[in-house]
Parts: structure tokens; sequence; C-alpha cells
């Protein structure tokens, strides 16, 4: 089969078919046969994902690969603890993760080799390095952006991807959860706000003061007559996806779908208890909600994670916070029967240096950067529970069995969402480009 890309998606087309349409037909293929051809390229499986962000790096020996026996400057302030997958422990700090870990497992031998958070955190959502410092703009679409150009989402009238609160990298939005050259209209939808306060509304969803339903569908109509006088002459299919893009606003304004899958305040006082009385436990709540609507890729920001100083402090206070948050979402998907098919993705751009620094700007001991092992939690979507993948050395400083690329992760991701990591886009260039370059779904988690 021939893979083409038709303003910016692609499918699988026959030569025959291509002969037949010709190199001319391309050009004025379409939304609609865009659209045929996401969907003929994408297997029809009824999955999501959900990617708790832990922004910044969380520490790989402080959470999930922990290295009791090694010195006291290595092994940090924890010990770690059994859990209820034979053989798998884990930091003291999650009890809660403890008693679930038969339902993920934890990835340990993931890298990358950048020191940096802009080319980490670039690597990490898009698949691809480019990015430094000084030239920080992103080079790549995200993973959340293919992902809704490739799959769409699971039901009509919802966003195919949503990022909590910001989609915001550095200084830049949307930044490295953007779309880049796949269309602006698969950037993600932001909620803004915090889910855990009493008057959370996504603003997004709101109308403008003294914007009627009716009025809307008025200024939607007269828009379409004026954009057609010249859309007759326009063949670069800009107004197809601006059509694309104002299409998904109206159905997410009027649509009482979408209002209803953001509405965390109606769920039950006890459930949003479990997941934490915070801003990370009630957006981990709102993430299934999203998923369970239909919402095909949502991340989660949990910023605060570059802890080269105080590290002790900081993890007391972020590590409960997130044990709940994840131990609530799995059980909470297990019971409803979603487990099966929402993938949930724990982790960051990088890791933090197994050896602990002497402190950091007159503060207590931290942490500075590592990405030469990261470990990130993967569990539900068909991923199989109670499973470790790859092991450091003594002092988790290096992998010694089993290194995983970040694109194995992402073909791991594209996999279960049934989408072909070889489809190609056209990049800014011109040129036809992969979804994932040399990577392959790590074979160990199926």
């Amino acid at each position: 089969m021939l893979r083409l890309d038709a303003g910016g998606c692609c499918g699988k087309v026959s030569r025959r078919d291509f002969l037949q349409i010709g190199a001319a037909g391309l050009t004025t293929l379409g939304l609609p046969g865009l659209l045929r051809a996401r969907a003929e390229s994408t297997t029809k499986k009824d999955t999501r994902v959900i990617l708790l962000w832990l922004e910044g790096g969380p520490s790989h020996l402080d959470l999930w690969d922990m290295k009791p026996g090694a010195p006291a400057e290595y092994r940090g302030y924890w010990r770690p603890i059994p859990t209820n997958a034979n053989g798998i422990q884990i930091t003291e700090m999650f009890p809660k993760q403890a008693k679930h870990a038969d339902k993920f497992s934890i990835l340990r031998s993931l890298h990358h080799g950048d020191g940096d958070h802009p080319g980490s955190e670039h690597i990490l959502l898009t698949g691809r390095p480019g990015v430094t410092i000084s030239d920080a703009a992103p080079k790549s679409p995200s993973i959340g952006s293919v992902v809704a150009r490739a799959a769409g989402p699971r039901r009509h009238g919802l966003p195919a991807y949503v990022v909590s609160p910001q989609a915001v990298s550095g200084l830049l939005r949307p930044g490295y959860y953007g779309a880049h050259y796949v269309g602006r209209a698969y950037d993600p939808f932001e909620t803004g706000g915090d889910p855990n306060s009493a008057a959370f509304k996504v603003q997004n969803l709101v109308l403008p003061g003294g914007m009627s339903v009716e009025r809307l569908e008025d200024r939607r109509r007269l828009r379409k007559s004026l954009d057609s006088l010249r859309r007759d002459v326009e063949s670069s299919g800009n107004f197809e996806a601006l059509d694309h893009f104002e299409e998904q606003a109206y159905e997410l304004v009027t649509g009482p779908a979408v209002s209803k899958a953001f509405d965390v305040a109606s769920e039950d006082p006890r459930l949003r208890d479990r997941y934490g009385r915070n801003s990370w436990g009630q957006s981990a709540l709102l993430a299934r909600r999203l998923a369970e609507a239909g919402v095909t890729f949502t991340t989660l920001k949990m910023g605060g994670w570059d802890q080269h100083g105080d590290i002790k402090a900081r993890m007391e206070d972020y590590l409960p916070k997130v044990d709940a948050a994840v131990s609530a979402l799995f059980e909470d998907l297990a019971s409803r029967g979603l487990l099966e098919k929402v993938l949930v993705v724990v982790g960051g751009e990088m890791s933090r240096m197994p050896k602990m620094n002497d402190g950091f700007g007159g503060q207590p001991p931290g942490r500075d950067h590592w990405s030469s092992a990261i470990s990130f939690v993967l569990g539900g979507g068909g991923v199989k529970g109670g499973r470790i993948v790859g092991k450091t050395d003594p002092r988790g400083e290096y992998i010694v069995e089993r290194p995983v690329t970040v694109q194995d992760l992402h073909a791991t991701i594209y996999q279960v969402l049934g989408i072909d990591p070889s489809m190609q886009f056209l990049n800014t260039a011109g040129r036809p480009v992969s979804l994932v370059d040399d990577g392959a779904p790590i074979r160990e988690l199926f």
C-alpha cells in the first residue's frame, strides 16, 4: 500500500487509487476525504489514553525504582514496600498504589540522553529531538495532536485531545503540546481553572455575555455564506481546516455531552475524597470522566518536579497527592469496566540524578537532572499489570537490562489506540514523516 498525505493526514491508498485520483486530486481531496482516509487507516478500537504528566522530572529512585542497598546519598529518605503484585516494590510513600500494582506495570529502563528540560519535554511529548535551550520552538507535533488527527474523538461532539489545566511549555503555548505541522485545528482543548474549586468552569464552554445559541447559529450561517465567496478559488485546504475547527468549537459550546463530561461536581463526594480534594486529585477524576465520555487523549499537567533542592519536603507534599490520584484512577476505571479501554500513563520528561547533591540555593539536598534511566507507569488499555520492564544497576544510574526508547513508548501508545505507527504526515518542508521512527511496541506489556 502507498501512503499519501493530503492536507496533513494520511491513510492507506492503493497504487491504483493513486493513479485514478491523480496528483491534482490530492490537493482537492478536502476534509471529508481526509476523514475517510483517517477512518480507514485506524483500527476500530474504542480505547483512550490518560497521561499524568509529572512535569519537571520525578526521581525514579524515590518512586518506582528504589535501591535500598545503595549508599545513603543515593537511596534517599524512603524505603520500599511490597505491593499486591508478586516481586514488585515501590516507595513507602505510595501505600495506596501498592494495593493496585496488579493493574499497572513499571517501565524502569526508558532513556533519551537529553539533560535539559526543553529538549527532554519535546522528546517525550512529540517523540522527536531537535529542541535546545537556545532554540526552544517546537519542531514536531505532540502525540496528543497526532492522535486527534489520526483517530479523532471516540464519540461525536467531544474534543479528541484535552490538556488540563493549560498547554504551556515554558513560555510557549501550546508549545510541545501543540499540533505543529498536522494543523492548528488539532491543538489541544484546554480546560483552564482548578477542578478542585467549587466555582470550576471550563471557560471555552461558556457563551460570551449576551450571546445565545440561536444568535451563535445565525452568525455561523452568515459566516459560511460569506466564506463561500472565496472558497471556490481557494485550494490550499485552509478553509476545510477552519471549518473543522469552527465545527468543533460550535459542538463544544452547544453539545450537552461536553458540559456533562466536564461536570466534576456531579460526582459522589466520597469518590471525590478518594481521588483527593486537591487540584491533582480532582483533575484525575476529570480525566476519567473525559475518557469515559469519549475523549481519546487527555493530558494532566502536574508540575513542580524539578527538585534540585529540598527534595524531602517537596516529595512529602507531592507524593501522597499522586498516590491518591493514581490509585483512585485505576480503582475507579476497574470498577466501571473501563480499565481495558483506558491506558493510564504516568511519568515526566526526565528523572533525577541518583546521587543527591549537597544542597541548592541554600536549600537542603535535592537531585539534579538525569535522563540515562527514567521510570514510567503504564496500566489499562490492554497493557498487562504486575510486570517490570527493564533494570538499572545497584545505584540506579544506568540501564543494565532491556533499554527502551521514547519511540518504543510512543509506539506502545499508538498500538493501544489502534493507530498504525507507520502512518505519515507531511512536515513543514513537505516531507512525509512517520509517526514513529525506529520504535516498536514494548512486547512485555502485552
